[in-house]
Protein backbone atom coordinates (compact mmCIF):
# COMPACT_ATOMS: atom_id res chain seq x y z
CA UNK A 1 0.00 0.00 0.00
CA UNK A 2 1.52 3.28 -1.08
CA UNK A 3 1.92 6.63 1.10
CA UNK A 4 -1.77 7.99 0.25
CA UNK A 5 -3.70 4.66 -0.16
CA UNK A 6 -6.27 4.61 2.81
CA UNK A 7 -8.52 1.63 3.72
CA UNK A 8 -11.92 1.97 2.99
CA UNK A 9 -12.24 1.09 7.07
CA UNK A 10 -10.07 4.62 8.09
CA UNK A 11 -12.21 7.67 8.17
CA UNK A 12 -13.56 10.10 5.32
CA UNK A 13 -11.04 12.77 6.32
CA UNK A 14 -8.42 10.12 5.95
CA UNK A 15 -9.81 8.79 2.82
CA UNK A 16 -9.54 12.03 1.15
CA UNK A 17 -6.37 12.80 2.38
CA UNK A 18 -4.77 15.05 -1.04
CA UNK A 19 -2.70 12.56 -3.04
CA UNK A 20 -0.54 15.58 -4.54
CA UNK A 21 -0.45 19.32 -4.63
CA UNK A 22 -3.37 19.72 -7.11
CA UNK A 23 -5.44 18.52 -4.97
CA UNK A 24 -4.97 20.68 -2.13
CA UNK A 25 -8.04 22.82 -1.54
CA UNK A 26 -6.76 26.12 -0.28
CA UNK A 27 -3.40 27.91 0.67
CA UNK A 28 -3.48 29.44 -2.89
CA UNK A 29 -1.01 31.88 -1.36
CA UNK A 30 1.75 28.74 -0.32
CA UNK A 31 0.68 26.53 -3.29
CA UNK A 32 -0.37 28.25 -6.33
CA UNK A 33 1.19 27.89 -9.43
CA UNK A 34 4.60 29.93 -9.30
CA UNK A 35 5.04 30.67 -5.72
CA UNK A 36 8.34 29.93 -4.20
CA UNK A 37 6.64 26.85 -1.90
CA UNK A 38 5.46 25.22 -4.46
CA UNK A 39 8.39 25.38 -7.13
CA UNK A 40 10.85 24.64 -3.42
CA UNK A 41 8.55 21.41 -3.10
CA UNK A 42 8.14 20.16 -6.67
CA UNK A 43 12.19 20.26 -6.97
CA UNK A 44 12.47 18.47 -3.27
CA UNK A 45 13.67 21.32 -1.66
CA UNK A 46 11.59 22.56 0.36
CA UNK A 47 14.12 22.13 3.66
CA UNK A 48 12.74 22.23 6.98
CA UNK A 49 9.75 24.27 8.21
CA UNK A 50 7.51 25.09 11.02
CA UNK A 51 3.35 25.46 9.72
CA UNK A 52 1.10 26.69 11.71
CA UNK A 53 -2.87 27.31 11.76
CA UNK A 54 -5.83 26.43 13.00
CA UNK A 55 -6.78 22.51 12.52
CA UNK A 56 -7.91 21.11 9.90
CA UNK A 57 -6.24 23.09 6.99
CA UNK A 58 -3.51 20.54 6.07
CA UNK A 59 -0.34 20.76 7.67
CA UNK A 60 0.09 16.92 7.84
CA UNK A 61 -0.90 16.78 4.82
CA UNK A 62 1.56 19.17 3.32
CA UNK A 63 4.35 17.70 5.48
CA UNK A 64 3.49 14.23 3.69
CA UNK A 65 3.22 15.67 -0.05
CA UNK A 66 6.53 17.18 0.82
CA UNK A 67 7.76 14.56 1.85
CA UNK A 68 6.43 12.25 -1.30
CA UNK A 69 7.77 14.82 -3.65
CA UNK A 70 11.33 14.41 -1.90
CA UNK A 71 12.05 11.00 -1.89
CA UNK A 72 11.93 11.04 2.13
CA UNK A 73 11.20 8.68 4.62
CA UNK A 74 7.58 10.21 6.66
CA UNK A 75 8.67 9.65 10.30
CA UNK A 76 5.60 11.21 12.19
CA UNK A 77 5.39 11.41 15.77
CA UNK A 78 3.02 13.31 17.83
CA UNK A 79 4.25 15.82 20.76
CA UNK A 80 1.48 14.99 22.99
CA UNK A 81 2.28 11.61 22.98
CA UNK A 82 6.30 11.54 22.88
CA UNK A 83 9.50 12.91 24.52
CA UNK A 84 13.15 13.57 23.82
CA UNK A 85 13.47 9.85 23.75
CA UNK A 86 11.07 9.16 21.00
CA UNK A 87 13.48 11.52 19.13
CA UNK A 88 16.72 10.04 19.84
CA UNK A 89 15.15 6.43 18.32
CA UNK A 90 13.63 8.78 15.28
CA UNK A 91 16.53 9.96 14.27
CA UNK A 92 18.25 6.27 14.83
CA UNK A 93 15.70 5.35 12.27
CA UNK A 94 16.54 8.21 9.60
CA UNK A 95 20.14 6.90 10.28
CA UNK A 96 19.46 3.47 9.18
CA UNK A 97 17.07 4.50 6.57
CA UNK A 98 19.63 6.78 5.32
CA UNK A 99 22.60 3.39 5.21
CA UNK A 100 20.18 1.23 3.88
CA UNK A 101 18.18 3.20 1.53
CA UNK A 102 20.07 6.11 0.71
CA UNK A 103 17.33 8.81 1.35
CA UNK A 104 16.54 11.16 4.50
CA UNK A 105 13.87 11.60 6.67
CA UNK A 106 11.51 13.99 7.02
CA UNK A 107 10.65 14.06 10.86
CA UNK A 108 6.71 15.45 11.53
CA UNK A 109 6.42 16.65 14.70
CA UNK A 110 2.48 17.28 15.19
CA UNK A 111 2.07 19.74 18.54
CA UNK A 112 5.80 21.01 18.13
CA UNK A 113 4.34 23.78 20.53
CA UNK A 114 3.77 21.02 23.03
CA UNK A 115 7.52 20.30 23.91
CA UNK A 116 9.23 22.73 26.06
CA UNK A 117 12.07 24.73 25.39
CA UNK A 118 14.25 22.15 26.81
CA UNK A 119 12.96 19.37 24.38
CA UNK A 120 12.70 21.54 21.21
CA UNK A 121 16.41 22.11 22.03
CA UNK A 122 17.17 18.56 20.57
CA UNK A 123 16.46 19.47 17.46
CA UNK A 124 19.06 22.10 16.60
CA UNK A 125 21.58 19.68 15.96
CA UNK A 126 19.19 17.64 13.87
CA UNK A 127 18.46 20.11 11.47
CA UNK A 128 22.22 22.20 11.51
CA UNK A 129 23.86 18.77 10.40
CA UNK A 130 20.83 17.84 7.74
CA UNK A 131 20.55 14.64 9.48
CA UNK A 132 16.46 15.32 9.16
CA UNK A 133 14.32 17.50 7.29
CA UNK A 134 12.27 18.87 10.05
CA UNK A 135 8.49 19.51 9.86
CA UNK A 136 6.99 20.98 12.73
CA UNK A 137 3.05 21.86 13.03
CA UNK A 138 1.91 23.98 15.49
CA UNK A 139 -2.07 25.42 16.08
CA UNK A 140 -0.36 28.45 18.21
CA UNK A 141 1.78 31.27 17.09
CA UNK A 142 5.55 30.10 16.79
CA UNK A 143 6.44 33.20 18.04
CA UNK A 144 5.38 32.44 21.22
CA UNK A 145 5.39 28.59 21.26
CA UNK A 146 8.34 27.63 19.64
CA UNK A 147 12.26 28.81 20.32
CA UNK A 148 13.93 31.20 18.63
CA UNK A 149 16.61 29.72 17.81
CA UNK A 150 14.86 26.96 16.00
CA UNK A 151 12.50 29.18 14.53
CA UNK A 152 15.98 30.94 12.17
CA UNK A 153 16.39 27.43 11.01
CA UNK A 154 13.13 26.88 9.65
CA UNK A 155 10.95 28.96 7.20
CA UNK A 156 7.57 29.90 9.08
CA UNK A 157 4.32 29.41 6.94
CA UNK A 158 1.12 30.27 8.01
CA UNK A 159 -2.01 28.15 6.36
CA UNK A 160 -5.14 29.34 6.51
CA UNK A 161 -9.00 28.30 7.06
CA UNK A 162 -10.45 27.20 4.13
CA UNK A 163 -13.41 29.15 2.45
CA UNK A 164 -16.56 28.24 2.22
CA UNK A 165 -16.34 27.58 -1.62
CA UNK A 166 -13.49 24.85 -0.92
CA UNK A 167 -15.42 23.17 1.81
CA UNK A 168 -17.79 22.71 -0.65
CA UNK A 169 -15.63 21.75 -3.01
CA UNK A 170 -14.33 19.20 -0.94
CA UNK A 171 -17.58 17.71 0.27
CA UNK A 172 -19.01 17.26 -3.38
CA UNK A 173 -15.58 15.50 -4.33
CA UNK A 174 -16.08 12.97 -1.00
CA UNK A 175 -19.54 12.31 -1.97
CA UNK A 176 -18.42 11.60 -5.48
CA UNK A 177 -15.19 9.80 -5.68
CA UNK A 178 -15.39 5.90 -4.80
CA UNK A 179 -12.00 6.57 -2.10
CA UNK A 180 -14.61 8.40 -0.29
CA UNK A 181 -18.24 7.98 -0.46
CA UNK A 182 -18.94 7.57 -3.60
CA UNK A 183 -20.33 3.71 -3.58
CA UNK A 184 -23.13 4.64 -1.43
CA UNK A 185 -24.52 6.92 -4.46
CA UNK A 186 -25.34 9.78 -2.45
CA UNK A 187 -26.29 13.25 -3.77
CA UNK A 188 -25.58 16.77 -1.73
CA UNK A 189 -27.91 19.11 -2.19
CA UNK A 190 -26.32 22.59 -2.98
CA UNK A 191 -27.55 23.79 -0.15
CA UNK A 192 -26.43 21.29 2.29
CA UNK A 193 -22.88 21.92 1.24
CA UNK A 194 -23.05 25.79 1.99
CA UNK A 195 -24.51 24.70 5.19
CA UNK A 196 -21.65 22.28 5.64
CA UNK A 197 -19.20 24.96 4.86
CA UNK A 198 -21.13 27.14 7.63
CA UNK A 199 -20.19 24.32 10.37
CA UNK A 200 -17.12 23.53 9.54
CA UNK A 201 -15.90 26.93 9.92
CA UNK A 202 -12.39 26.28 7.32
CA UNK A 203 -11.68 23.35 8.65
CA UNK A 204 -11.65 20.46 6.39
CA UNK A 205 -11.48 17.74 8.93
CA UNK A 206 -14.02 18.86 10.57
CA UNK A 207 -16.43 19.18 7.49
CA UNK A 208 -15.47 15.53 6.71
CA UNK A 209 -15.92 14.33 10.03
CA UNK A 210 -19.70 16.01 9.53
CA UNK A 211 -20.40 14.64 6.33
CA UNK A 212 -19.25 10.67 7.14
CA UNK A 213 -21.48 10.76 10.05
CA UNK A 214 -24.08 12.45 8.24
CA UNK A 215 -23.46 9.29 5.43
CA UNK A 216 -23.26 6.86 8.27
CA UNK A 217 -27.38 7.12 8.75
CA UNK A 218 -28.61 7.36 4.91
CA UNK A 219 -29.02 4.70 2.51
CA UNK A 220 -27.64 3.91 -0.55
CA UNK A 221 -29.05 6.85 -3.34
CA UNK A 222 -30.11 9.20 -0.76
CA UNK A 223 -30.10 12.72 -1.13
CA UNK A 224 -28.06 14.62 1.76
CA UNK A 225 -30.16 17.67 2.46
CA UNK A 226 -29.55 20.47 4.84
CA UNK A 227 -31.44 19.04 7.44
CA UNK A 228 -30.35 15.71 7.62
CA UNK A 229 -26.59 17.22 7.60
CA UNK A 230 -27.52 19.53 10.57
CA UNK A 231 -29.43 16.85 12.81
CA UNK A 232 -26.03 14.39 12.09
CA UNK A 233 -23.99 17.37 12.84
CA UNK A 234 -25.34 18.25 15.98
CA UNK A 235 -23.03 16.40 18.86
CA UNK A 236 -19.76 16.07 16.87
CA UNK A 237 -19.99 20.64 15.84
CA UNK A 238 -20.12 20.91 19.50
CA UNK A 239 -17.03 18.06 20.54
CA UNK A 240 -15.03 19.91 17.36
CA UNK A 241 -15.62 23.65 18.17
CA UNK A 242 -13.77 23.47 21.17
CA UNK A 243 -10.88 21.82 19.51
CA UNK A 244 -10.66 23.35 16.32
CA UNK A 245 -12.19 26.80 16.66
CA UNK A 246 -10.79 29.68 14.96
CA UNK A 247 -8.88 30.85 17.70
CA UNK A 248 -6.38 33.23 15.90
CA UNK A 249 -9.69 35.20 14.57
CA UNK A 250 -10.85 34.95 18.44
CA UNK A 251 -7.72 36.18 19.49
CA UNK A 252 -7.69 39.42 17.18
CA UNK A 253 -11.32 40.17 18.41
CA UNK A 254 -10.49 40.10 22.04
CA UNK A 255 -7.26 41.99 21.45
CA UNK A 256 -9.03 44.87 18.99
CA UNK A 257 -12.11 44.87 21.58
CA UNK A 258 -9.05 45.70 24.44
CA UNK A 259 -7.39 48.38 22.51
CA UNK A 260 -10.91 50.15 21.54
CA UNK A 261 -12.26 50.02 25.61
CA UNK A 262 -15.22 48.14 24.80
CA UNK A 263 -15.69 45.63 27.91
CA UNK A 264 -18.93 43.67 27.33
CA UNK A 265 -16.79 42.94 23.96
CA UNK A 266 -13.92 41.59 25.84
CA UNK A 267 -15.65 39.77 28.14
CA UNK A 268 -17.40 38.04 25.34
CA UNK A 269 -14.71 36.78 23.03
CA UNK A 270 -12.90 35.94 26.26
CA UNK A 271 -15.70 33.36 27.05
CA UNK A 272 -15.78 32.24 23.43
CA UNK A 273 -12.14 31.26 24.02
CA UNK A 274 -12.43 29.47 26.88
CA UNK A 275 -15.58 27.48 25.59
CA UNK A 276 -13.73 26.70 22.32
CA UNK A 277 -10.79 25.05 24.49
CA UNK A 278 -7.97 27.52 23.61
CA UNK A 279 -5.12 27.32 26.24
CA UNK A 280 -5.60 30.39 28.67
CA UNK A 281 -2.20 31.16 28.22
CA UNK A 282 -2.86 32.75 24.83
CA UNK A 283 -5.24 35.25 26.01
CA UNK A 284 -2.98 36.01 28.79
CA UNK A 285 -0.27 36.53 26.98
CA UNK A 286 -1.80 38.93 24.47
CA UNK A 287 -2.93 41.08 27.28
CA UNK A 288 0.67 41.34 28.91
CA UNK A 289 1.68 42.39 24.88
CA UNK A 290 -1.31 44.44 24.50
CA UNK A 291 -0.68 46.93 28.20
CA UNK A 292 2.49 47.81 27.19
CA UNK A 293 1.50 48.15 23.18
CA UNK A 294 -2.19 49.80 23.60
CA UNK A 295 -1.91 51.28 27.08
CA UNK A 296 1.73 51.35 28.14
CA UNK A 297 2.52 54.87 30.54
CA UNK A 298 -1.02 56.34 30.10
CA UNK A 299 -2.20 53.72 33.05
CA UNK A 300 1.41 52.21 34.35
CA UNK A 301 -0.42 49.61 36.71
CA UNK A 302 -1.80 47.91 33.70
CA UNK A 303 1.44 45.59 32.21
CA UNK A 304 1.36 44.42 36.11
CA UNK A 305 -2.09 43.46 36.29
CA UNK A 306 -1.93 41.15 32.49
CA UNK A 307 1.18 39.75 34.14
CA UNK A 308 -0.02 38.81 37.57
CA UNK A 309 -3.21 37.25 35.58
CA UNK A 310 -0.63 35.01 33.61
CA UNK A 311 0.63 34.18 36.21
CA UNK A 312 -2.28 33.26 38.39
CA UNK A 313 -3.53 31.24 35.05
CA UNK A 314 -0.04 29.29 34.85
CA UNK A 315 -0.53 28.45 38.82
CA UNK A 316 -4.43 27.94 38.84
CA UNK A 317 -5.41 26.91 35.13
CA UNK A 318 -8.83 26.07 34.43
CA UNK A 319 -11.59 26.84 35.70
CA UNK A 320 -10.46 28.56 38.46
CA UNK A 321 -7.78 30.83 36.33
CA UNK A 322 -10.94 32.20 34.27
CA UNK A 323 -11.64 34.77 37.05
CA UNK A 324 -8.39 36.47 36.92
CA UNK A 325 -8.11 36.52 32.83
CA UNK A 326 -11.48 38.36 33.45
CA UNK A 327 -10.69 40.90 35.83
CA UNK A 328 -7.40 42.19 34.41
CA UNK A 329 -9.41 42.20 30.65
CA UNK A 330 -11.64 44.31 32.13
CA UNK A 331 -9.12 46.69 33.91
CA UNK A 332 -7.23 46.62 30.29
CA UNK A 333 -10.59 47.45 28.67
CA UNK A 334 -11.45 49.93 30.44
CA UNK A 335 -7.88 52.10 31.06
CA UNK A 336 -6.86 54.39 29.37
CA UNK A 337 -5.27 54.16 26.07
CA UNK A 338 -1.74 55.16 24.32
CA UNK A 339 0.57 53.53 21.75
CA UNK A 340 3.47 55.93 22.43
CA UNK A 341 5.71 53.50 24.07
CA UNK A 342 5.40 51.54 20.48
CA UNK A 343 6.07 54.74 18.70
CA UNK A 344 8.77 54.80 20.71
CA UNK A 345 10.66 51.57 20.42
CA UNK A 346 9.52 52.05 16.50
CA UNK A 347 11.01 55.20 15.81
CA UNK A 348 14.45 54.38 18.02
CA UNK A 349 14.91 51.00 16.06
CA UNK A 350 14.52 53.03 12.98
CA UNK A 351 16.94 55.78 13.63
CA UNK A 352 19.51 52.80 14.40
CA UNK A 353 18.67 50.56 11.46
CA UNK A 354 19.17 53.53 9.18
CA UNK A 355 22.78 52.18 9.89
CA UNK A 356 25.12 55.39 11.94
CA UNK A 357 26.69 53.86 14.91
CA UNK A 358 26.87 57.09 16.97
CA UNK A 359 29.81 56.90 19.71
CA UNK A 360 28.87 56.75 22.99
CA UNK A 361 29.52 60.13 24.17
CA UNK A 362 32.80 60.65 26.43
CA UNK A 363 31.21 61.67 29.48
CA UNK A 364 28.88 58.44 29.52
CA UNK A 365 31.81 56.02 29.04
CA UNK A 366 33.03 53.53 31.57
CA UNK A 367 36.11 54.30 33.31
CA UNK A 368 37.23 51.42 35.15
CA UNK A 369 40.25 50.95 33.35
CA UNK A 370 43.30 53.66 33.67
CA UNK A 371 43.80 53.55 30.06
CA UNK A 372 40.13 54.61 29.70
CA UNK A 373 40.54 57.02 32.06
CA UNK A 374 43.61 58.13 30.07
CA UNK A 375 41.54 58.54 27.25
CA UNK A 376 38.86 60.55 28.73
CA UNK A 377 36.18 57.80 29.35
CA UNK A 378 33.84 59.22 32.37
CA UNK A 379 35.54 63.06 31.91
CA UNK A 380 32.43 65.39 33.05
CA UNK A 381 30.36 63.37 34.19
CA UNK A 382 27.99 64.03 37.03
CA UNK A 383 26.29 62.06 39.48
CA UNK A 384 22.29 62.51 38.97
CA UNK A 385 21.90 62.43 42.73
CA UNK A 386 24.40 64.91 44.10
CA UNK A 387 22.37 67.38 41.32
CA UNK A 388 19.52 70.10 41.83
CA UNK A 389 16.29 67.98 41.47
CA UNK A 390 18.28 64.39 40.68
CA UNK A 391 19.02 65.57 37.47
CA UNK A 392 22.92 66.45 36.03
CA UNK A 393 23.33 69.15 33.54
CA UNK A 394 24.33 66.39 30.95
CA UNK A 395 23.10 65.66 27.38
CA UNK A 396 22.87 61.59 27.38
CA UNK A 397 22.17 61.36 23.63
CA UNK A 398 25.03 61.46 21.15
CA UNK A 399 25.40 65.13 19.34
CA UNK A 400 23.75 64.16 16.31
CA UNK A 401 20.32 62.84 18.06
CA UNK A 402 19.83 65.50 20.56
CA UNK A 403 17.28 66.81 18.93
CA UNK A 404 14.88 64.42 18.77
CA UNK A 405 12.19 63.04 20.19
CA UNK A 406 11.47 59.46 20.09
CA UNK A 407 8.68 59.13 23.17
CA UNK A 408 5.86 61.46 22.87
CA UNK A 409 3.58 61.03 25.41
CA UNK A 410 0.28 62.19 24.64
CA UNK A 411 -1.02 63.48 27.70
CA UNK A 412 -3.50 60.43 28.43
CA UNK A 413 -3.88 59.40 31.78
CA UNK A 414 -1.11 58.84 34.03
CA UNK A 415 0.93 60.32 30.68
CA UNK A 416 -0.14 63.84 32.23
CA UNK A 417 2.09 63.80 35.06
CA UNK A 418 5.30 62.32 32.74
CA UNK A 419 4.86 65.09 30.34
CA UNK A 420 5.43 67.86 33.54
CA UNK A 421 8.26 65.46 34.45
CA UNK A 422 10.07 65.05 30.95
CA UNK A 423 9.46 68.90 30.86
CA UNK A 424 11.40 69.19 33.99
CA UNK A 425 13.85 67.15 33.85
CA UNK A 426 14.73 68.44 30.01
CA UNK A 427 15.15 71.94 31.49
CA UNK A 428 17.43 70.75 34.32
CA UNK A 429 19.34 69.03 31.73
CA UNK A 430 19.58 71.51 29.96
CA UNK A 431 20.99 73.83 32.91
CA UNK A 432 18.29 75.74 33.33
CA UNK A 433 15.81 76.39 36.70
CA UNK A 434 18.92 75.84 38.52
Amino acid sequence: MSLFEKPLVAPLAERMRPRGLDEVLGQAHLLGAGTALRTAIERGAAGSLILFGPPGVGKTTLALLIAQASGLHFEPFSAVLSGVKDVREAVQRADETRRMEGRGTLLFVDEIHRFNKAQQDAFLPLVESGRVVLVGATTENPAFAVIAPLLSRCRVLQLKPLEPGEIAQLAHRAVRETRGLGRQGLQLDPDAAEHLALLAGGDARRALTILDACAQTLDHGKRITAAVLAEAAQHRTLVHDRAGDQHYDLLSAFHKSLRNSDVQAVVYWLARMIEAGVDPMQPARRMVAMAAEDIGIADPAALSQAVSAMTAVANLGLPEGRLPLTQAAIYLAQAPKSNAVLLAIDAAQQEVRRGAQHPVPLHLRNAVTDLGASLGHGSGYRYAHDCPGGVAPIPCLPPALRARRFFAPKGIGFERGVIERMTAADRLRAGEDR
